[in-house]
């Protein structure tokens, strides 16, 4: 992996660097910017945001994209705000029966794109549309509210300007990269989506790869369903309706490629801190809020013709990975 991690710090310095001056820069233009209840309204927002952008950041890395994600998410807070609110569900079992939930959608996903072959982006943008079919034949497009005082509760708690859901971000976010960085499936998941072929040549599991990426990507989307319910204090059918544009952006600003093969973890939470300096930079200033998607659509044109760049280098090192991780399976 070293060759690969050698490309993505270098993206990651970068991005590192613009949120620097960035944050001077806010700091200077607008003292609120510094603020306890401001950082925490930030830090909270880009919690869940960076799980999704982390969702479909596994998913890329075997070359393919979840549209999904949103839909997920929305259908998981449906599920477990209905199971407190109405059937007086105990908060962790509604909790856990919505995290597997997620799980179980991810993996409906990684089945289809295996067993059927087609393009993922066909088929997630299929499910994404089952998700919410279920969600508003639930709901009636008519919100849960009330969820117990314990969920809602979480979701506003703070340490000075530290949300208390940052935390959970933070857990998730080091142990993905654990798994993606030092766990052998995580490296053949990368090695998978580099060269396909090649790893199905070299015995890869290619179907636990799948599966894996999916499921891994669906609890994400649950986690960050669970989180925005918890932060609304309701059930809201529209959970997750605009996570398309950042779930992309992330990972793609990230340094991901989109061919597949790279999982840049730390780009990804880089990015997503960019992006949320711009969304919260222009409303400090009281700039139109609807720059925002303009900006960050520049971002991800950019990165994705930076990113032809790198694309030849990580090939190159993913044929000698593909090799190297199939040895260690024997």
């Amino acid at each position: 992996m070293h060759r690969l991690r050698g490309l993505a710090p270098g993206v990651a310095l970068g991005l590192l660097l613009i949120d620097l001056v960035g944050m001077l820069v806010l700091s200077v233009i607008t003292p609120a910017f510094l603020s306890s209840y401001n950082l925490f309204v930030t830090g909270r927002d880009l919690s869940i945001l960076l799980l999704v952008a982390l969702a479909q950041m596994v998913v890329l890395s075997l070359g393919q994209m979840n549209l999904s994600i949103g839909s997920i998410g929305g259908l998981v807070a449906i599920i477990e705000a209905g199971l407190m609110v109405r059937y007086g569900v105990p908060v962790p079992l509604a909790l856990a029966a919505g995290l597997v939930l997620g799980v179980v959608c991810g993996v409906i996903n990684g089945l289809l794109v295996y067993w059927t072959k087609i393009n993922s982006f066909v088929l997630t943008l299929g499910t994404s549309y089952v998700f919410a079919g279920i969600n508003l034949g639930i709901t009636h497009a008519t919100p849960f509210y009330h969820v117990p005082n314990e969920v809602s509760s979480f979701g506003q708690a703070r340490v000075g300007p530290f949300p208390l859901m940052a935390g959970v971000t933070i857990v998730l976010t080091l142990l993905l990269a654990g798994f993606l960085y030092q766990v052998v499936l995580g490296r053949q998941l990368l090695a998978v989506g580099g060269n396909p072929l090649a790893a199905r040549l070299s015995g890869l599991p290619i179907r636990r790869a799948t599966l894996t990426a999916h499921a891994i990507s669906g609890f994400l989307a649950a986690v960050a369903g669970t989180m925005l319910m918890a932060q609304l204090g309701q059930g809201q059918p529209t959970i997750g309706a605009t996570w398309i544009l950042p779930s992309f952006a992330g990972p793609i600003i990230g340094g991901a490629a989109l061919a597949g093969g790279s999982a840049p973890v730390l780009g990804t939470v880089l990015a997503m801190v960019l992006i949320s300096l711009i969304d919260d930079g222009l409303v400090l200033v009281s700039a139109d809020p609807f720059w925002v998607q303009f900006l960050i659509g520049a971002l991800i044109l950019g990165a994705v013709v930076l990113g032809r760049t790198r694309l030849n280098d990580i090939r190159a090192f993913l044929r000698i990975s593909t090799t190297r991780v199939a040895g260690t399976t024997r």
